[in-house]
C-alpha cells in the first residue's frame, strides 16, 4: 500500500516537470479580434492649452529674448561679480540675493527684508530666474498675462519704508514694472538732508546710489529747496501716469537692439505718445547740470569726478549736492520727468547763486 502511495506520488512530481518544460516552449496565438465597444460621448471643444503656453514657452520666441538679454546691462555688466556675494549689496547685484529679497526670505530685527546676512559663495547676474517664476493665472483673458514675473506687489522703499510706490495705469494694468522698483529705488545708506541747519557729507558716495530712477519717475525723494520753479504733484508725471518702466524700456524693438529685454527705451514706444518724433533732451537740462556741477564745485562739496567731499556744509549746499547726485544717478537726463527734475536744478541753482 505505502510503495503504491509513493509511486503516485512520484508520478506527479514527474508531471510536473514536464508541464514546467512545455510551458517554457510555449507561444502564444492571438486569436480573431474581438468586436469594438461602444462609442463614447464626444467632449466639448477647446482650447489647447499646450498650444498657448508654446506661443511664449518655444525656443523661437525665446531666442530673440537670450540674444536682447545677452546685450543688456542685466546679462553683459560685471557688477554681479564683484558686489554679488556681499550680505547688503546682493540684493540688486546678485541673483540669488534678489529672489531672497523679492520672496521675503530673510528679515532684520526692525522689520526690514534684507538678502541672506551671511551674504552668498558665489555672485550670479540677475537672470531669467530672478525675475520669472511661476504664473498667478492661466486665465490670461481675464485676469491679464503677469508674465509669470516673481512679484507684482507694490515696492515700500529702503530709504523711506512707509513711502510706497505703485506703478499701475492704463499701460501696466497688472503693475509688472513693480518688480523693477524693487532695485531701481535709492538704497538707505544717507538720509536727504531736510531742514535749515548744517549738514554732515559723511562719504564720497554721498546721494542716492544708482537708484534714483523709480523715485524721480515718482516725483519724490528730491531735496525740494523752495524756489522759483514749483515742484509737480506726486505720481503726475506723463512718464509715470500714463506709461511705465514695462511699457518704454521693453516696448517692440526698431532693430533688435533696443526694446525688449535689452530694457533700452525704444523709439518705437515714443512716438505712441509723441507723435512729433521722441524728445532728444529735457530743455536745458545738460546746460544746468552744468551749471549746477560748478557751483557744487566752487562750495567744495562736489570734486569734478562727480565725487562729494566730506564735511559740514550748510543747508542748502547739502541739498544741492543731493539733487546733482539724484540727477546724475537716474540716469535718464531728466527724461523719467522732466518737470520735477527741472524744479530741482533750477531751484538748486538758484539757492547757491543767491
Amino acid at each position: 500500500m505505502k510503495t503504491s502511495h509513493l509511486l503516485r506520488s512520484l508520478m506527479v512530481i514527474a508531471s510536473g516537470f514536464l508541464m514546467i518544460q512545455c510551458t517554457s516552449e510555449y507561444e502564444l496565438v492571438q486569436g480573431p479580434p474581438g468586436m469594438d465597444g461602444i462609442d463614447g460621448i464626444d467632449g466639448v471643444d477647446g482650447v489647447d492649452g499646450t498650444a498657448s503656453c508654446v506661443s511664449c514657452h518655444s525656443n523661437a520666441f525665446r531666442e530673440p529674448i537670450r540674444v536682447a538679454y545677452a546685450a543688456s546691462r542685466h546679462g553683459s555688466g560685471s557688477t554681479w561679480a564683484s558686489r554679488g556675494t556681499s550680505a547688503v549689496c546682493s540684493r540688486c547685484h546678485s541673483n540669488d540675493g534678489f529672489i531672497d529679497i523679492v520672496s521675503m526670505n530673510f528679515i532684520d530685527s526692525t522689520g526690514l527684508v534684507i538678502p541672506n546676512p551671511d551674504g552668498y559663495a558665489i555672485g550670479n547676474p540677475i537672470n531669467c530666474s530672478g525675475c520669472h517664476d511661476s504664473h498667478r493665472s492661466f486665465d490670461f483673458e481675464n485676469d491679464g498675462n503677469d508674465k509669470a514675473v516673481r512679484t507684482i506687489a507694490a515696492v515700500n522703499l529702503f530709504l523711506d519704508p512707509n513711502t510706497q510706490i505703485d506703478i499701475r495705469n492704463s499701460s501696466d494694468e497688472l503693475g509688472k514694472s513693480n518688480l523693477c522698483v524693487n532695485c531701481h529705488q535709492p538704497r538707505n545708506s544717507y538720509a536727504i538732508p531736510v531742514g535749515t541747519e548744517d549738514y554732515e557729507i559723511t562719504s564720497s558716495r554721498f546721494g542716492p546710489h544708482y537708484g534714483a530712477q523709480s523715485t524721480l519717475l515718482e516725483g519724490i525723494m528730491g531735496a525740494n529747496i523752495p524756489g522759483a520753479v514749483g515742484y509737480p504733484g506726486v505720481g503726475a508725471a506723463g512718464h509715470r501716469s500714463g506709461s511705465s518702466c514695462i511699457a518704454c524700456h521693453m516696448g517692440p524693438t526698431t532693430d533688435g537692439t533696443d526694446g525688449g529685454h535689452s530694457w533700452k527705451p525704444t523709439e518705437n514706444t515714443c512716438i505712441a505718445c509723441h507723435t512729433n518724433g521722441a524728445p532728444s533732451e529735457v530743455t536745458d537740462y545738460e546746460s544746468d547740470m552744468a551749471t549746477l556741477k560748478a557751483l557744487l564745485i566752487a562750495e567744495g562739496s562736489l570734486l569734478d569726478n562727480d565725487r562729494t567731499v566730506p564735511g559740514v556744509y550748510s543747508a542748502d549746499v547739502a541739498k544741492a549736492t543731493w539733487n546733482y547726485r539724484t540727477l546724475l544717478q537716474d540716469h535718464s537726463h531728466g527724461v523719467h520727468n522732466p518737470n520735477y527734475a527741472r524744479a530741482l536744478l533750477k531751484n538748486s541753482i538758484e539757492a547757491l547763486q543767491n
